[in-house]
């Protein structure tokens, strides 16, 4: 099924292969920063709630500018939105490295919330790259496409922690962010010399929005406004698992992470796993899975996954030494349940957001794909501001705390999609029948 995927990118549809490298290079670079913005905020003096508002920065920016981009992406096509994107990213990641390098410790932080702001604003690749799958895919195939998307997310998640761990092992503190620059800059050629336009724009029926009538309209759209709000949930609780790991796992296998560059690598490592299973599930399992199940179903299932695993944890202690090796013996069983449980996790994350995008694109006008999609990812940068914030307030009074509210949410959640999506909803399956109708 491998094989399938990359004959599709590589000879089938070359503009697929452009927008699967945009947004892999991308998140290489967003995986290099995310598992390290906690040890820098340590270094630089700042605790708990403050880590969590460095991460809201990012988000914040994204809240407010995704449907904007989606939606100028509607009129104006989705080429010069991914250039602007891109090039904003790169010069966000220029100052991020200029911050970790500031012997000024407030100066710092201060810099480093202004990089991350700027890094959201310029945060449209995700929203228009999913446009320009819907502009390119026949519904039946776009919750499978999406699962392309998810895969270049995952495998840039996955290597960015990994890279980022060995930059900053080997050229010190400005390693991480030097880096990400220089991908993202890389990116931006990429596109900028490749990457053909997809959608020919219709000023007439892109008709420009107010921000919040934007959001008013797609929320007025019954189940397109429950799958924004799915997407909200799942992306708030997912958001928590981010910004916590570093320090639960820190607090639990008794790391410390002020300077220590070794422990801040461990943690790198177990995002570069959660990473690599994610990218396999959705590499290969969405197209399958989703004409087995249907997209409901697979949402609902990968949210009951992802309670489970956040039920069990926050609640896996055990030796601060890693090696494989430990992991055969007595003394490294902490650490195999503890990748037991990213595994669950990693697989239920993954197959959230294909089948939800896939579903939401089809449920969607052609001319609308760009500002909805825009919505649904400014619904999963609000979820970004608000989930760190409240996991790193509450892990402080009882680390296992934010993870249970997040598995009781998600149970929740997911009695919602069954309850909601089930019935009347078109799947892919649907798309299908429906194109082969004479």
């Amino acid at each position: 099924m491998y094989r399938a995927v990359w004959h599709d990118l590589l000879m089938r549809r070359p503009s697929v292969l452009v927008i699967f490298l945009t947004v892999f290079i991308d998140l290489i670079g967003f995986g290099i920063i995310l598992p390290l913005i906690p040890s820098y905020g340590e270094h630089f003096g700042a605790r708990g709630i403050t880590i969590g508002l460095i991460f809201a920065s990012f988000s914040a920016m994204q809240f407010i500018f995704s449907p904007i981009w989606g939606r100028l992406s509607d009129r104006h096509g989705r080429r010069p939105i991914l250039l602007i994107s891109t090039a904003g990213a790169a010069a966000s990641y220029a100052l991020f490295a200029c911050s970790t390098g500031l012997e000024n410790h407030t100066a710092a932080l201060w810099l480093m919330v202004v990089s991350r702001m700027f890094a959201g604003i310029c945060g449209g690749n995700i929203t228009v790259a999913q446009a320009y799958i819907a502009d390119i895919t026949p519904p039946a195939e776009r919750s499978k496409k999406m699962g392309l998307i998810g895969m270049a997310f995952g495998l840039g998640f996955t290597f960015g922690p990994l890279i980022g761990a060995v930059s900053l092992r080997h050229w010190g503190e400005t390693g991480p962010g030097w880096f990400a620059a220089a991908l993202c800059a890389a990116n931006f050629m990429l596109a900028l010399f490749i990457l053909k336009e997809s959608h020919q724009p219709d000023s007439a029926q892109a008709a420009p929005r107010p921000h919040l009538d934007q959001w008013a309209h797609t929320l007025r759209e019954p189940k397109v406004g429950f799958l924004v709000i799915v997407f909200f949930l799942a992306t708030f609780c997912f958001s928590c698992f981010e910004s916590t790991l570093t320090l639960l796992v820190g607090a639990n296998f008794h790391l410390g992470f002020v300077r220590d560059v070794t422990s801040a690598s461990t943690v790198g490592y177990l995002f570069f796993y959660c990473g690599i299973i994610g990218a396999l599930v959705q590499g290969g399992a969405i197209g399958r899975l989703v004409k087995r199940m249907g997209e409901p179903k697979l949402i609902a299932l990968s949210l009951v996954l992802t309670a489970v695993s956040f039920a069990w944890i926050p609640f896996i202690q055990g030796p601060s030494q890693f090696s494989w090796k430990l992991l055969f013996q007595h003394a490294g069983l902490p650490w195999l349940w503890l990748l037991m449980a990213l595994t669950l996790l990693s697989v239920g994350t993954s197959l959230t957001r294909p089948p939800l995008f896939g579903l939401l694109s089809n449920l969607t006008p052609a001319h609308e794909q760009g500002a909805t999609l825009g919505v649904a990812q400014g619904a999963g940068s609000l979820a970004r501001i608000l989930g760190p914030i409240f996991a790193t307030a509450l892990l402080p009074l009882s680390p296992p705390l934010p993870y249970l509210i997040c598995a009781a949410v998600l149970l929740g959640t997911t009695a919602l999609v069954g309850q909601r999506l089930y019935r009347d909803t078109p799947t892919a399956a649907d798309a299908k029948a429906a194109n082969l109708a004479p």
